[in-house]
Order: structure tokens, then sequence, then C-alpha cells
């Protein structure tokens, strides 16, 4: 047979000898592994028959639902305006095809090869003919040249590129060259090879693929190492996360596109009487409904274990489960969501601080590109701010970035457009809100035999004399509701004839005061206070006027309005014109009126409001787009502009914070957003804002002390939860590491635990 050249490759043919590259359980048209064959997932491309899944009885008799269709595996396009009528279902036309790299056009192998070829002979090699070629065919064109390389040259096409190319730029274009099961099974191998295990890795690959692509996976490794994986990964791994591991390496998910009804509900509550409702965990129970239901089934087990827990699944995950077994199932659960959310976090995180995991981003952006690429590239950018194309070429350099940036295939802040898959993870959200009831609540409630004179007593103790007990202050103040609070006033005026206020300005100091004064003051006082300071002096901080004006309601307005007028002898009203101007002027006067709507939605309203929102062509400067956006976002009630939004989806593809962005600027586009995303979700708005006044170098104290203070008796223990769900830490966590002192003691109580 003769003796391979220095790195080449080996792919049995169906002879059993090592011409033909074409690996035997590799084929194109099965499981979705080359663009064009058939649907990402392997699925049929169907059209659905509803958003929300039809009832229709199956099955001798059984109450069934079609599901929808998989969100995370390159969904159907939402539907332009005209597509759908008001009161009937919603009928996408087409799945999307997601992939970035396709099939190249009048494509011929051998000529392929003899351009690769005259690239790497001689001296030196044509780094930039062999990346523009090679990411720019298909896997199945690639596997073509390297039957055709070694045909013409009797040469092995992978070894050459081995020897001519080095470092990440290498493994990025041999890996590209191997058929996706192949190139899978090579990871894995390395993953378990060796001292230690790339548990990452092994949950990266194995929760994310379909049942199609696990069995190639799992002949191909059979194949190129003669070794059995389940043997392998069973040898390297332990207890739980190796349970659901070897689940996972059988490949029997259900694909039935037809749910239970009734088993939606069952699964729900037996996952639930797993973890939260169980005097420890019943791990079986998770390892078996999430490795064996169907997508469609799983979406809807986890919308209704919302609904009967107030908490999403990934939530009661961390809180039951540890460690890389926690980690698995929490990527199973994304995967079953959103495959392409899944991999624009794995993306971001890959790339985001200091370094690069480069062997992720080469993992990633070689399995996904004939796949739903497109789809992760705009859940990225609506996710991270920022597109894929511009964090890689600002993370990366050389012939690496150059073949990263061909692979991604455009970049999505030049280009503005929302592909389907990121509108349909918005739709779906809209259809959550409407029928999820989550309970708000703080992290501070009232005392239990609550004593409001001997309070006081203690909290003169703590500052008569030499020094000052901080200690006993934060004790009383930071565990007693607001009411409770402005009875020990009172009660302190009575018994001592002076004036708490005073004397804790005067005894304390810094950030601990701020937040101890804070705590005093009535929310109404203490916003007023923040939205006076705000607009008193030189310059105007903006922000804190979005902040508080976009997330109070009516009565809180009316409370703020009143505190105002009577610490200040002025209408807040006023103030605000006087130091704002413009569109964001009126947008803040509207908001201090506290008229906002408080009734239900209007279905037809809103489709009428989502028309004017999403026209661009009106030019008469009364009704400018500024203008119609502050008649709807300023005043209708928070569950009509939810249908408002979801409608707006349905006829732009675009979420409105998308199209906020690109069509506004400035404060008047934050001031938009903010009310935006309030609506969506007012805990994750405030947990995004408390993360990002400590990230990096420095804390905004300011910002930290003000969310704080105002949100810890009304949802600081959602946000908590929401903060998590974002950023993988907890908020207990970071601001334990980000304050110090007594300020970080007081922060901590109100927080009020680790998650």
């Amino acid at each position: 047979m003769g003796t391979q050249p220095r790195g080449a490759e080996v792919w049995h043919g169906s002879e059993g000898g090592i011409a033909a590259l074409t690996p035997v359980p590799w084929q194109a048209g099965t499981g979705g592994l080359v663009s064009g064959d058939v649907s990402p997932g392997g699925n049929s491309c169907k059209p659905r028959t509803s958003v929300r899944p039809q009832v229709r009885t199956e099955r001798a008799g059984r109450s069934r639902k079609r599901a929808r269709p998989d969100v995370g595996d390159a969904p159907p396009p939402c539907p332009r305006s005209g597509d759908f009528q008001l009161g009937k279902p919603w009928h996408p036309k087409e799945r999307s095809t997601g992939g970035s790299v396709k099939d190249f056009p009048g494509f011929d192998a051998s000529q392929d090869a003899e351009a690769l070829y005259n690239a790497m002979k001689g001296f030196g090699s044509d780094k930039e003919a062999i990346l523009d070629l090679i990411t720019s065919r298909s896997n199945k064109q690639r596997v073509e040249i390297c039957q055709a390389y070694k045909s013409l040259y009797g040469k092995d096409l992978i070894a050459d590129l081995k020897y001519e190319l080095t470092g990440k730029f290498e493994r990025l274009i041999v890996s590209l060259m191997r058929p996706p099961a192949y190139s899978d099974a090579k990871e894995i191998k390395d993953a378990i090879a060796g001292i230690g295990t790339d548990e990452k890795c092994l949950i990266e690959i194995l929760a994310s693929r379909t049942n199609q692509e696990i069995h190639d996976l799992v002949a191909a490794y059979k194949d190129a190492y003669e070794r059995d994986l389940e043997a392998d990964i069973v040898g390297d791994t332990s207890g739980h996360f190796k349970k659901m591991l070897v689940v996972l390496l059988q490949g029997t998910r259900e694909e039935d596109d037809v749910v239970s009804e009734d088993l939606v509900e069952q699964d729900a509550k037996d996952l639930l009487e797993a973890g939260e409702l169980k005097w420890g965990t019943d791990e079986a129970q998770f390892i078996y409904i999430l490795g064996r239901r169907s997508k469609q089934h799983l979406r809807l087990v986890f919308d209704e274990y919302l609904k009967i827990s107030g908490k999403p699944i990934e939530r009661s995950i961390r809180g039951e489960l540890s460690g890389d077994f926690e980690k698995l199932m929490l990527a199973v659960v994304k995967c079953i969501r959103s495959t392409a959310e899944y991999f624009a976090e794995r993306l971001y995180k890959a790339m985001k601080g200091l370094g690069t995991r480069d062997n992720t981003l080469i993992r990633i952006m070689v399995s996904r590109s004939e796949i739903d690429m497109l789809d992760i590239r705009e859940v990225f950018r609506t996710k991270y701010e920022k597109s894929l194309y511009n964090m890689i070429k600002e993370d990366t350099s050389g012939e690496y970035k150059k073949a990263l940036l061909k692979l991604c295939g455009g970049d999505d802040d030049a280009a503005g457009e929302f592909f389907p898959e990121a509108a349909q993870v918005a739709y779906r959200m809209w259809e959550l809100s409407a029928v999820a009831k989550v309970e708000l609540r703080g992290t501070v409630q009232p005392a239990g035999g609550f004593n409001d004179d001997g309070d006081a007593q203690v909290l003169r103790k703590a500052m008569k004399g030499l020094g000052t007990d901080e200690g006993a202050i934060i004790e009383v103040v930071t565990k007693r509701s607001n009411t409770q609070r402005q009875q020990i006033l009172k009660a302190y005026k009575a018994h001592y004839g002076r004036d708490l206020m005073a004397d804790l300005k005067s005894e304390l100091s810094g950030s601990l005061a701020k937040l101890i004064l804070g705590l005093m003051l009535t929310p109404a006082q203490y916003d007023a206070k923040q939205l006076r300071k705000a607009v008193e002096g030189a310059g105007t901080d903006e922000s804190v006027l979005i902040e508080i004006m976009a997330t109070r309601n009516n009565q809180e307005i009316a409370a703020i309005n009143k505190a105002y007028q009577e610490a200040y002898h002025k209408r807040l009203e006023d103030d605000l014109s006087s130091d704002t101007s413009g569109h964001f002027k009126r947008i803040l006067v509207s908001l201090a009126l506290g008229n906002r709507d408080e009734g239900p939605e209007n279905l037809t309203q809103a489709h009428e409001d989502a028309k004017k929102l999403a026209d661009v062509s009106s030019n008469d400067s009364s009704d400018s787009l500024e203008t119609r956006f502050l008649s709807i976002l300023c005043t209708r009630s928070y569950p009509h502009l939810r249908r408002v939004f979801q409608e707006f989806i349905k006829m732009t593809n675009h979420d409105v914070e998308h199209a906020i962005r690109k069509r506004m600027s400035g404060d008047v586009r934050d001031a938009f957003l903010a009310i935006v995303r309030s609506v969506k979700n007012k805990p994750a708005f405030f947990a995004d804002k408390l993360y990002k006044s400590m990230k990096g170098a420095g804390t905004d104290e300011r910002t930290l002390t003000r969310i704080m203070i105002s949100r810890s008796e009304i949802d600081l223990l959602n946000i908590r939860g929401e903060f998590v769900d974002l950023f993988d830490k907890s908020l207990h966590h970071m601001i334990e590491k980000d304050t110090s002192g007594d300020y970080r003691k007081a922060l901590l109580v109100l927080c009020g635990g680790e998650d």
C-alpha cells in the first residue's frame, strides 16, 4: 500500500483502503452536514401551521399539539406585512438557510486542486490564495478537491497543507478540509487524550448535534481511531455527567413534530418535583426527560415549567445541579431553546477579555459555517450590540483573521439586516410574556416583631460618644422596610428630640453614608433627590433621568412629582424642560405626566401602532419618527406594548430595539431603548445596569447604590435571578468582589443572598 506522507489523514473507503477520502458514515444529504442538501438538523422543509401550536387529535384520540419549528435550528423567516391577518395563525412560507458557506457555483475539483498545488509549490506558499479558495468551497467540494489532488499529484492534500502552514491558521484550514463528523471526532479525541479532559468541548459537541450528526460522529470515531467512542468517554468521565453524555451519544432524541399536551404538563411537573419540590435532587429524571424528549416537546415543557414554577428551567438547574453535570444540562437547555444563541454565547466568551480561546473559536466557525452561521451572527449582534465580524476583526490577526472573516460571511453592523432566527426568538419571547405570570419580589421585607422605639435606641447608642458602630446601623437600617424606617425616624425624634437623618449624616461618610441616608428617605423622596442632582449644576446626567423616568409606573411618578415640589418648591416638569431639549425633552415631559394607559392589550390597536412604528416613508415633520415612537411608547400600557412589539416583528422581521438603534441616536435612542427594555423585562433591564456599574476597572457606585436602594423592596430578587441568567455569575458574588468595607456589608444585606 505504500507509506503515507507525514501528516496524512486516513479515511477508509468502502473497500477498506485509503484512496477514497469520503468516509463511509458521511454522505452528502444526510444529517444536514452540507448546506443545500437538507435543512439544518436533518429535517425536511415543512411549513408549520401556526406560531402557537395547533391542538389536534391523533393516535388513539389523545390530545396532541403540532409543535413549533426548530427555533434553534434555522427557523422559517418571519412574515412581512401582508403575510398575516389579525386573529389568524401566522404561516411562515419557508425555512431559513442559515449557512454562510454554500456550494461554489461552477465548481471544478481538478482546477481547484491545481490552484492549491501551485499555491504551495516552490519556496514559500501563497496563503491568501489558499484561504480564499478553501473558505469559499463547501465541505463536500473540499472533499472532492482532496480526491482530485491525490489523483493528479499522488500526494495527500491535508499533509501538504500541514507542512506549508503553521499555527492557528493551519489548524483552521486543516479543520475545514475534514468532513464534519471526522472533525468532531478529532475534537473529541483531543479533548479526552492525555492528562485531563476538556469537558467544555465534550459538552459543546454532544449537547448541540442532531441524532444523525451523533451517529455519523460515532462511526467516524470508530473509523479514524479504531476505538469505541462511548467506551472512551465512559473511561474519561464520571457520575451524572458521564450518564448524560452516554444518553446523548445514543443519538435517540425523539424527532416527532407532534407533541402530547398531557405529556408536556406531566414532564414539567416531574421536573419540578425532581428538583425544586424535592429534598435533594432526582438527577435521573432530569437526564431522562432532557436527554430523550424532542426539541419541540421540550420547548413546550420549558414554557409550562415557567408557568407552574414562576422561574425558568435554567435557574432551577443552577440551583439543583452542580459542576460539569450542571454545565452540560444548561448547554442542552440552551441548544433546545436556540442552538444559534448557544453558539453566539460560546463565540462571545471565546473572544471577550484578555486572550482568545482559539480552539473554541475555530471549532465553532468551522462546524457552523454551513448550518446556521447567519443566524448565529444576528443573535450575536442582537445580544452583544456588536457584530461577530467586528469582534473577530478586533481579536485576531493575519491570515487567520482573514479566513475567519470569510467564514463569518459579512459584517452585520454594516448590513443592518435582521435574520429570521433572531426575529423568531424575539417573537417567541413576546408569546411567553403573555402567559408567564412572574411574581415580583423584593429582598427586603418588613421585620417581624418590629419595635420602632427599640430600633431608635439602638441607633442612638451606635452614634453616641466616641466612634460609631456602623455594624449596628447597618443591621437596623438594611433589615427594615421603608415604612418601618419612617416610623423609626418619628420615634427617634420623639424620644431624643433629634433629627435621625442629621445624626446619621454627621456620623457616616462616603459610599456608606449615601446608601444609608438613601434608605431612610421614602422611595419618592429618593427618586426626586436623584432627579434633582441629575439636572442641577453644570451638565445634566441624562442616564439617571432616563433610568428613573422610563421605569416608574403612574403611581410612582405622581409621588415623585409631589416629593419634588415639596423638597425644591419647583415642578419637576419645569426643571426637565429647562435642562433638556428637542425630542428628548418631549419624551421626559410626557413620562413626567404619569398618564400611561393601564388597560389590557388591544389587538387591533396594537396592529395599527406597529404599522406606525414600522413606517419609514412619512416626510411630515409633524409626524416624525420620534413623534410616532413617543406617542406610543410613552402612553400605551405595558401589556399593550408587548403586543405591539410582537406585531412589529411580524411586519418587519426586526425587533423594535434593532429598529431604534438603526434609526435614532443619542439620548432619544437611549430613552426609547430603556422604555422598550423595561416593557420587555424590567428586572433584566436593572440586572444589565448593575452589571455595567461593576464590570471593568472601577465601580459606578452612584448607579449601584441607586438601583440597590430603589429596587430592594420591589423586584431585587427577580433582578438577582436575571443577573445569573445573563452573566453566569451572581449579583452577590460581583458585589463582594467589587466593593469593600461597611459599604459592601450593607449592599450584601440588601442583596439578600447568594444565588
